[in-house]
């Protein structure tokens, strides 16, 4: 076995070979703490005829590295990946790909397996590292190796490396940063309104950590020293390609020339570039078709691209920092809770937002254990939005990072569950795509949330950032950078930023490359430029909507709020949940209680709603001696008739008590269902409540004409099994009323 060991901010990472898989192209076991991750590199047959690259990237987070058993009584079995999972795929994916040669056809895959996790050191990252390790000491052609650290933000205003679970918790940011020694490859984060320079700062101390990581990961490769794969990209012959073109000339130069409508329009000029390439393979039947294809579609890219960089004016001839016309509508549906379409240029998202109780959240089994979001956004892209036809069904790995993008911009402007109770759940329908769909579904989302009278602290935008560059030998000569990219310059272009923020900060960050690695320079001027035009959209949102709805949609279920001691959780409850199932049966209305006494009822009706608002008060409510109600007979037994004096609460009123008279049968004197007006007269020890239906002037009387020794005293049955209001009180079951007795 072969190690190394590298030293990054206060962790240590060891990475070992040649203890597991060695059959794989490159297996790398990676530890630190007691997180510990499998990562194999496995290189297949060439398949050509694919028309890309194929590589697969697998994340697997198996229960037992934390000691968990799956919670379902059926299936034990790990099952389909978590979101989570499949984001961390992508962040593997995302960050290894742009290294792999041009042209190289090999199917690769990946395979990342947590083994064991302590729950403090992050195994994605760990993942990422034994990914970059494993294709170094490999055959695998690859222009690497890459590292990746996660930097957090305490409240000190202090950056952290790698920091603990315990410390993120409290993080203002959770930047993940990749890249080579030289330049960064890829980013994602999440923030609580972050400004650019700190946010520059943090990708800077990330660079640094990044380069000591791929250090070490270069000494791992030279112990071993491993001989890479000869890889070099077929060449097209100049004369082969100087007579494609010159059959291609004057249709290129066309749809060069009328490239502006198209933009305007189109993802891409697809149709009028197949008929530009089936054109040229009609003349020139005796070449490869593809060599054809690959030749006009790389002239239409080289020439766009160079208009660009030194005109600067883009396919559609707008300006590097200029936005596309944008144009918003909110409440555009009748019955959803909230409702917003948003579009820039012809990207255009239609945004829905419905509200449930809080036992609607979603509950999440992973390595973490249980966990739970109320907060949840779900983003898809069907392939009607580009015009084509396509697969419906599951959503792809890349509507969930969409989705969660989206989610994690708008999470820090969520309202705390104090203030707005609700489970929320926002759906992002893609109408058309052409270019930056994700930051179109966060401006809509700001909408329709706030169309449906969610209070959000601010509202969000989002905007693309693109990138057109000249590389020599990995440095970058000269570039532009592109605000709001269109379909055909995130195809064409070499990077895809996404940001998004509030007016005062950041909130989500996410970028993609095609090239080596980005400068910090480059970055900076991104993120300000993406600032102006953030601010641009925020202001152009707010004319659509101000501020959120005072009023929720008539749709929308209303919610109640109660605070009941703990110790009377109980009696809420009853035994076997009989009470609680009951209450929720007879008002329709949804019940959750917390250990803490927080017990939170919805409901669609108003009516019901406060029929269980009452009941539940009634319930844990503490009687005062001396209070007085007019309640409905709801028992007569032969020593006195019991009242409702709340619902789900009795008192009795024993027989010497109704009348200041002897009373041989109270059968005589109420029935069930009459009303009587009672007053408290005693509560004992157990909690049970004696009453009289007598004035103090007819006790008085009473008590004068009742015989010495004749006759049992107002108060409870002494009789086995006697007075118990409301039922027996069960014992106090920890962790509060479990779903498993709600009875839905």
């Amino acid at each position: 076995m072969i190690s190394q060991k590298i030293k990054v901010g206060n962790q240590e990472i060891e990475l070992e070979v040649g203890r597991f898989a060695q059959q794989a192209s490159g297996a790398v076991l990676v530890t630190s703490g007691e997180t510990v991750v499998l990562v194999t590199v496995v290189a297949g047959r060439e398949n050509p005829s694919l028309g890309y690259f194929p590589l697969t990237v697998e994340y697997q987070e198996k229960l037992y590295a934390s000691g968990i058993i799956k919670g379902s009584r059926w299936v034990k079995r790990e099952g389909k990946p978590t979101d989570e999972a499949v984001l961390k795929a992508r962040l593997i994916d995302r960050s290894i790909r742009p290294l792999f040669p041009a042209g190289y056809m090999k199917e690769i895959q990946v395979v990342a397996t947590v083994l064991s996790y302590d729950l403090q050191n992050d195994p994605d990252i760990l993942g990422l590292i034994g990914t970059s390790a494993a294709l170094s000491i490999s055959q695998i052609p690859w222009a690497g190796p890459i590292a990746a650290v996660r930097i957090g933000l305490n409240d000190k205003d202090e950056l952290l490396v790698n920091p603990k679970r315990d410390e993120q918790a409290s993080s203002r940011l959770e930047l993940t940063v990749s890249g080579s020694s030289e330049a960064i490859v890829m980013v994602e984060a999440g923030a609580k309104e972050v400004s650019e320079a700190k946010m520059l700062e943090a990708l800077d101390l990330a660079q640094k950590q990044i380069q000591v990581i791929c250090d070490g990961i270069n000494q791992l490769a030279g112990k071993l020293k491993i001989k890479k794969e000869a890889f070099t990209a077929d060449k097209v012959d100049a004369a082969v390609k100087k007579q494609i073109l010159a059959k291609a000339k004057v249709d290129l130069d066309k749809l060069l020339d009328n490239l502006a409508a198209k933009a305007a329009t189109e993802v891409g000029p697809r149709e009028a570039m197949d008929e530009i390439i089936n054109a040229v393979k009609a003349e020139l039947a005796d070449l490869d078709g593809k060599v054809i294809a690959d030749v006009v579609q790389s002239e239409f890219t080289d020439r766009v691209r160079q208009k660009i960089l030194t005109k600067k004016s883009r396919a559609d001839n707008r300006k590097p920092d200029q936005i596309r016309e944008l144009s918003s509508a909110v409440s555009v549906l009748p019955r959803t809770h909230g409702s917003a379409i948003f579009a820039r240029g012809a990207t255009q998202a239609l945004t829905l937002t419905t509200l449930g109780s809080p036992s609607l959240e979603q509950l999440i089994e992973d390595l973490d254990g249980e966990t739970s979001k109320r907060y949840i956004h779900h983003y898809n892209f069907p392939s009607f939005s580009v015009g084509e036809t396509g697969r419906f069904g599951w959503p792809s790995r890349r509507e969930v990072g969409h989705g969660a993008l989206a989610e994690r911009a708008l999470a820090p402007m969520i309202p705390d569950k104090d203030k707005f109770p609700y489970t929320i759940r926002v759906v992002s329908e893609v109408m058309s795509s052409n270019g930056s769909t994700s930051m179109a579904s966060v401006c809509g989302s700001t909408l329709s949330l706030m169309d449906a009278g969610v209070p959000l602290i601010k509202p969000v935008a989002g905007i693309a950032m693109g990138l057109i560059a000249v590389t020599d030998a990995k440095a970058i000569k000269d570039y532009v950078v592109l605000t709001d990219i269109a379909g055909l310059e995130d195809h064409l272009g070499d990077m895809d930023f996404k940001v998004a923020g509030t007016k005062d900060g950041i909130t989500a960050l996410q970028m993609d490359i095609k090239i080596s690695g980005v400068t910090a320079a480059i970055l900076k001027e991104a993120l300000d430029a993406a600032k102006t035009a953030r601010l641009k959209i925020l202001e152009h949102m707010l004319t659509t909507l101000p501020e959120p709805k005072k009023q929720l949609s008539a749709f929308a279920p209303k919610i109640a709020t109660i605070n009941i001691p703990v110790e009377k959780i109980g009696e809420l409850i009853g035994p076997g949940g009989r009470i609680i199932k009951k209450i929720i049966k007879e008002t329709g209305c949804d019940v959750d209680v917390d250990d803490d006494g927080r017990v939170v009822i919805s409901g669609t009706d108003s009516a019901k709603l406060k029929e269980a608002v009452d009941w539940i008060s009634g319930l844990t409510r503490e009687f005062v001696v001396g209070e007085e109600f007019d309640g409905k007979v709801v028992r007569v037994e032969a020593y006195g008739a019991f009242v409702e004096l709340l619902p789900g609460r009795d008192g009795l009123v024993h027989v010497s008590r109704l009348s200041t008279s002897y009373v041989a049968d109270p059968n005589t004197i109420v029935k069930l269902d009459d009303i009587l007006h009672v007053r408290v007269r005693e509560i004992d020890e157990q909690g049970r409540v004696s009453l009289t239906a007598l004035t103090p002037e007819q006790e008085q009387q009473a008590a004068q004409n009742r015989p010495s020794g004749g006759g049992r005293p107002g108060g409870f049955s002494p009789r086995p099994g006697g007075f118990r209001p409301g039922g027996s009180r069960p014992p106090f079951r920890r962790g509060g009323f479990s779903r498993g007795d709600r009875g839905r």
